[in-house]
Formats: structure tokens, C-alpha cells, sequence
């Protein structure tokens, strides 16, 4: 599961980015470290997977800063956030912005490496989620405006004759609609259509 994926320690001390980069390897896992979280930014790709384990305080942007701007950007790469100065509304804010957890330095191998496993599992299912929203999305738009007007109804539950006379076209140009819009959604029921169907509406495809 991990194969793809790497941890991306960011802290400007060289020291500390080291021993976890060492812990890492020693999981058998990829590590990459970075002395700034400006750095990582400018360098990491947007398609990298992985994890991010990032200090708090760091000269220019912090380990919070850095979680902001990567939700701005829509990523889905957990962050980690360690530090020496632990405090209530410190880990409140982390945690709120979407961190994984916050881990007080020094740290023990274990506790970090049990949350990096963790945040990798989170990656992984937030990453698989998120391809098969824009699956169904992807489904979704090949609908043309009268198969959508179809799905609609089918969603609605309203049976064929009453969706040909609302829409006033034949009972028979339903039942070819119908079966585009199965098709098309790769649905091979009703009920599967159905539920693909609020997917696509509760993931506001366009």
C-alpha cells in the first residue's frame, strides 16, 4: 500500500530531518526531507502521494501555514505536525485544518511511525475516493441534457409513463433514454443507477 507513496519531512533542523528520513527507511518506506515548507512547495509535485511530516515553528512559513496553503490547493497529503511547544488551541487549529495528529519533540520512533502509518492509510482512502468521485463525475457529463432530464426522474422515483407524458415525449423514446443513461453511468440496475446518481449529485458534478 505504501509503495507509491512517500513522507515528506519538512523542519529546518537538518539534524532531526535525518533521524525521521532514518525511521522511515527502516519501515521500508520512501522519505524525501525539505528545510522549508516553501521549499517542498516549490519542488513537490501536485500529484505526490504520501504523507507530510512538518515542524511547527520554522523560519518564514510554519507547519500550520504549510497545511493552509496544501488545502488550498486541494491536496490530499495528511500532515503531521511536530513540536516542542505544545499548546491547547496550537493542536485545536492543527487538528481543525485536517492534521492527522500533533506530536510533541521529542518524539518516540514508535508513536511517529504508528501516525505516519496511519496518515498513509487516510491518503490512500481519501485518494481512492476522490477518483471515484470524478469517475462518476467523468460518467455523469457524458449524459446529454435529455437523458439528465430522464435521470432526474428516475431519481425522483416517477415511472416511465409518467416521465414521457411530463417530458411529452413517447413512452418508447423513455425506455432508449433510460437505457442510455444505464449505460452511460455503467449501472446494471435501477437501484445501482440510483445510488450512482446521488454520488453525482451529492459530489456536484457539473
Amino acid at each position: 500500500m505504501f509503495a507509491n507513496k512517500t513522507v515528506f519531512v519538512i523542519d529546518d533542523d537538518a539534524e532531526l530531518r535525518d533521524s525521521v528520513c532514518a525511521l522511515v527507511a527502516s519501515m521500508g518506506c520512501h522519505a524525501q526531507s525539505f528545510a522549508s515548507g516553501e521549499d517542498f512547495l516549490a519542488i513537490a509535485p501536485p500529484s505526490a502521494r504520501g504523507v507530510v511530516v512538518a515542524d511547527l515553528r520554522m523560519p518564514g512559513m510554519s507547519g500550520l501555514d504549510l497545511q493552509a496553503k496544501l488545502l488550498q490547493r486541494n491536496r490530499f497529503l495528511p500532515v503531521i505536525i511536530l513540536t516542542a511547544y505544545a499548546r491547547t488551541p496550537i493542536t485545536v487549529r492543527a487538528i481543525q485544518g485536517g492534521a492527522v495528529t500533533v506530536i510533541d519533540k521529542p518524539y518516540h520512533d514508535d508513536i511517529l511511525w504508528d501516525a505516519i502509518r496511519d496518515a498513509m492509510e487516510k491518503e490512500e482512502a481519501d485518494w481512492t475516493a476522490e477518483q471515484r468521485r470524478r469517475e462518476i463525475c467523468d460518467r455523469f457529463a457524458t449524459l446529454t441534457p435529455d437523458e439528465r432530464a430522464v435521470a432526474d426522474r428516475i431519481l425522483a422515483g416517477s415511472p416511465n409513463k409518467a416521465i414521457a407524458y411530463e417530458l411529452r415525449i413517447s413512452l418508447r423514446t423513455v425506455e432508449k433514454r433510460r437505457q442510455a443513461v444505464l449505460a452511460k453511468m455503467k449501472a446494471e440496475s435501477v437501484a445501482e443507477l440510483v445510488g450512482l446518481l446521488i454520488e453525482a449529485l451529492n459530489s456536484q458534478c457539473p
